[in-house]
Order: C-alpha cells, then structure tokens, then sequence
C-alpha cells in the first residue's frame, strides 16, 4: 500500500481533508472517521490519520472528486463547533503509528495510559532549565556494560564498532563507544585550543567588510518573526502564529517519508534532547547567515563541525555552556571567524524557538536534506535528525517557548570563550597605533624634503657658477701670463723665472719674487716692483665680485679659503704683464 500526499486544514465548524490518489480507481473507495481515527482506502493507496482534535459523523460531511487533479476533498464536521485543532502542518505526527506487535499485559490498569500521560505532562510541563546537580560518583558506568550511549536522547549505541571507517570523516572524536561524556569533552576543548589561529582571528576583526556583508541577510525567519511580533495582542494568536509558517510540497513529502514513532525518555533525557536542538540550531543559524541562504559543498560540514552535539556527541547541564561551546567552535574553524556571527546565530536562535515548532521543524528539515545529500554526514540523519523531525512534531510549544526564555537570558562575553580575545585585540591595537604613529612621521618627514629641495638646487647652481667664474679666470690669467712672457725684453736679464709670483703688500703695492734664480739677493724687492696705481680699481672690482659669489654658495670657512685662493690667482696678473 502507498501513502499518498495529503494536506488538512480547518474553519471554525468543519475540518478538511485534501489527499491526493493520481492513480487510484475512483470507483471503489472507503472512508471512516469516527473520534480523531480517520481512515482513507482506495487501491493502492492508504492513509490513517490520528487526528489533533475529535470529529463526529453528523449528517452534515461532505466529499468530492477532482479528476483533473486526482484529489479527494473531504469536509468533517467537528464535535464541538469552534475547536481549534492544533498542529495540522505536522503530518508526521498525524499518520498513526505502527502497533506494537508485543503481547499485551495479562493485567492492567483501565484507563492508566491516558492518566499516566496526563501525570507525565503535568510532572514535565515546568521544566528546570538551570544547572543540575548530582552527586560525585566514581563510576559512571557499569563495569559489565563498558559502552556508552550517544545519538537522540543517547538512545544508541555500538554504530561506530561496526562503522568506524566510514564515519571518521564525519566526526572529530574517536571510539565514541569507549569515551565517557568528561573524556569526550576534555578532548574537545584540546582540539579547539590547538586550532585557534590568533592571526586569522585578527584579520577577521580587522577587516571585516565581507562579515558585515553577511550579517545584513535576513533568512526567512526574520520576516516571519516580524509579522509574528505584529500580531501580538490580536485574539486569534497561536492561530496566527501556525499559519505564519508554511511547508513546501517537498517538505511535505519529507514528513510523509519518516516513521512515526514514540520516544521513551525519563527526564534527563528529554533535557538533552532540548539542549542539543539549541545547539544544532546555532549551528544551522550560522550557516543559513554566512552562505545567504544559497547552500554549497560546505554547508554539511559547516553545520557538523560547529555543533558539539553532532561533532563530538556532547551532553549539555545548562544553556550557557552550549552558547560557549558555538562561540568558540565559530572562531575556531569555518571560513568567518568573527564574534558578531556568534550572536547573530544565537539572537536568530531565539526567533526561531519563540516562533513555534512550525519553525523549527522547518529548519530540521533543511538540515535533513543537506545531510541526505552530503555523501560522509547522511549517518548524522540516522543518529541524530531525523529523530528529531519526528519528536518536535509532537513536542509541546510551552515548553519551546520556555527554552527560548532561558536562551533570551542567557548571555555570552568574548571573556568567557577562554581564547584571551581581548587580550589580543588590546595588543593588536597597540601595534596599529603605533604603525599609524610611524607613517605619519614618514609623512612629515617627505613633505619636508620637498620644501628644502630648492635651497640645495639654488646652492648647487651657486657653486657652478663660482666654479665657472673661477676656471674664467683661471683661463684669463693663463692669457695674461703668455702676453707678459712675451713682451718682456730679453736684454734685461733672467729678472723673472717661471717660478716667479705676484705679491700685493698691505699698501697696495705688486711685485714680482723670483724664486731661487734671480740675481738679487733674498729679502730684497726685486727692481721691477712697480706702483699699483692705475690697476687697483679693476683688482678691486674682481674681488668684490668673487666675494659676493662665493658667500652665497659657500659656508663662511670655505668662502673665506676660497676668496684667499681666487685672490691669489688676481694678484698672479700684474699690471706690468697687462701695460
């Protein structure tokens, strides 16, 4: 027998239900409905529904075919008109489940399975979100059962003895079958520390434009959220929180596809399975932000790799210690390493959870199909979520809301994740500071080379032309030198050699002194000395001139070297050679 697609919806007097036999002979079928059992056969198609609230058969149903689109519509008339039949986009729960097909007791009690639910719900409905307390105890575990339990609810054990090989890639610890829950998450908090990368951190906070391009998309739950929020104080309110939320058709067929089944947990079971749905779901917010909604090749190992639930099969003792855990997994390992990513997962957490199981459901469905189509994490299915779309069908919204209350309250610092992250960023402040320090010093420092350029030009362009007086000069004196050697008369005498020098006295006064040949005697004036008389003023126009040239391109010792030098070249030009 097949399971065809169905869909229920409701008004105040009737509920109805649309189900979809493409292939089934319209001829021969059957309806019954009496209570919340509702039956559907038409070969070779069934459907038995457990329904949410109680229905009568009246006189009033009513039921018709569309053959174009092979759909049966059929109206039942509620028991009690005005009833609002809760979770009917939850079509897991709604199919029946499976009897048992174990003997019943020889004795029981009548009516004890509807009083012990109710003591259930009622013992269950004020749940204790804060941190348990148990005492110590040497042994955890029994000496004769060495195995320990993981999965939904820690109901399952021995799967990595037989899988070892094909599930190391999917989980980072080892043996889970022989590593008590302390072991497991010493191992775990080691791991994170040694693959806490400080620098990559740092770029991450410091250049953070492709971070805060992620943080602006907004995933579906936000828009729905504000609706939700919008409503609030309208009569009709957990009404209009239901329908906020819609499957898609293949969605729907997920929920058809699982067994419906019920789940035997005591007390601190069912905590740990609330705890881990925090966890999974952080994990789920962060990659629904960083990928915009746009699932990779990534995003299975995105979402496995940031719970510690499905990672490391942790347990969880309260709220905050799942919080620290994302927090450092987040800055530890994917591709944004920033701690706005971590309280956006965690605020979009806490939308979901107050949005109602709809909500949730949608987004475990989603997880579903990112495993079902990652080849190594499609055992995290089997283990952990697939369970959990069936479970949160029948969970019960108080008890989401309260979990999200407990969320809200809690609180996460970049303290309390034990990576020193503030220390870090201090120094990395530090070390900015003073970078920002240096450049501005070299900034100044090439502006003012700049502005001191044209000095050194002018000072430059002053000493060629000193230079290129000097060698003027230089050439001058050569000329005049080759004229005197010329016109002197032989028949005078060897009166001057070619070591002979001009020498200017205090009164003003050239002579010549021969040096070493002439026929005077040393210390004498030689008797060619002459008056300076008609020289003088061109002398001294050479030497102002040559003073103001080289005080502008010299400093004062070297002028004052330089003046003496060209001075002396002047003076080497006597009168006589020029007369």
């Amino acid at each position: 027998m097949l399971t065809p697609a169905f869909d229920l919806s409701q008004d105040p007097a009737f509920l109805t239900v649309a189900i979809r036999v493409p292939y089934a002979r319209v001829s021969e079928f059957d309806v019954y409905f009496e209570g919340v059992d509702f039956r559907f056969y038409a070969k070779p198609y069934f459907l038995r529904l457990t329904l949410p609230g109680r229905v009568v058969e009246n006189g009033s149903e009513q039921g018709s075919y569309d053959a174009d689109k092979g759909i049966f519509t059929i109206r039942l008339p509620k028991e009690t008109p005005g009833q609002h039949f809760e979770g009917l986009n939850m079509l897991t729960a709604l199919l029946a489940p499976r009897k048992s097909r174990t003997a019943k007791p020889l004795v029981e009690e009548i009516g004890a399975s509807e009083v012990s639910e109710e003591r259930v719900e009622e013992e269950d409905e004020e749940f204790d979100w804060e941190i348990e307390q148990s005492p110590y105890e040497e042994a955890s575990e029994s000496a004769l059962n060495p195995q320990y339990h993981y999965g939904f609810g820690n109901l399952r054990s021995g799967v990595f003895q037989r899988l070892q090989d094909e599930l190391s890639d999917v989980i980072d610890i080892k043996d889970p079958d022989f590593t008590p829950a302390a072991e497991r998450r010493q191992k775990r908090l080691a791991a994170e520390l040694a693959k806490f990368d400080p620098d990559h951190y740092l770029a991450d906070f410091f250049e953070d434009e492709a971070v805060e391009q992620v943080l602006k998309y907004n995933p579906w739950w936000t828009d729905t959220y504000t609706e939700m929020m919008a409503s609030l104080g309208k009569s009709q309110e957990q009404e209009n929180h239901a329908a906020l939320v819609s499957f898609s058709e293949e969605e729907k067929y997920q929920l058809r596809k699982f067994v419906n089944k019920s789940y035997l947990l005591d007390k601190r079971a069912h905590r740990q399975v609330y705890y881990g749905l925090i966890d999974i779901l952080l994990a789920y917010c962060y990659e629904t932000c960083v990928t915009e909604g746009e699932r990779n090749v990534e995003s299975a190992w995105n979402i496995r790799k940031l719970s510690s639930t499905l990672c490391w099969f942790e347990t969880w003792t309260n709220v905050h210690e799942i919080l620290v855990s994302f927090g450092r997994r987040v800055l530890c390992y994917p591709l944004y390493r920033h701690f706005k990513l971590v309280m956006k997962a965690y605020r979009d957490t806490i939308k979901i959870l107050q949005l109602g199981k709809s909500a949730v459901l949608k987004c475990l469905l989603d997880v579903h199909k990112i495993f079902q189509e990652n080849d190594p994490a499609y055992i995290l299915n089997d283990l952990y979520i697939s369970d959990y779309c069936v479970w949160i069908q029948k969970a019960k919204s108080s008890k989401l809301a309260a979990l999200a209350e407990a969320l809200k309250e809690a609180s996460l610092t970049k303290a309390q994740l034990g990576l020193e992250l503030e220390e870090l960023e201090a120094a990395a402040f530090l070390v900015q500071e003073e970078e920002t320090a240096l450049k501005a010093a070299r900034s100044i420092s090439r502006q003012q080379t700049p502005s001191s350029s044209p000095e050194a030009s002018d000072s430059e362009e002053s000493d060629s032309t000193s230079e290129s007086e000097t060698e003027g000069l230089d050439s001058e004196q050569g000329e005049l030198t080759g004229s005197k050697s010329e016109t002197v008369d032989p028949s005078r005498g060897p009166s001057f050699e070619a070591g002979s020098a001009l020498l200017i006295d205090d009164s003003g006064v050239c002579r010549n002194s021969a040096i070493g040949t002439s026929g005077g005697s040393p210390g004498k004036p030689p008797a060619s000395s002459c008056a300076l008389g008609g020289s003088r003023p061109l002398i001294e126009e050479l030497r102002e001139q040559l003073n103001s040239t080289v005080q502008v391109s010299e400093p004062e010792d070297s002028a004052a070297g330089s003046h003496s030098c060209v001075q002396g070249r002047v003076n080497g030009q006597t009168p006589s050679d020029r007369l």
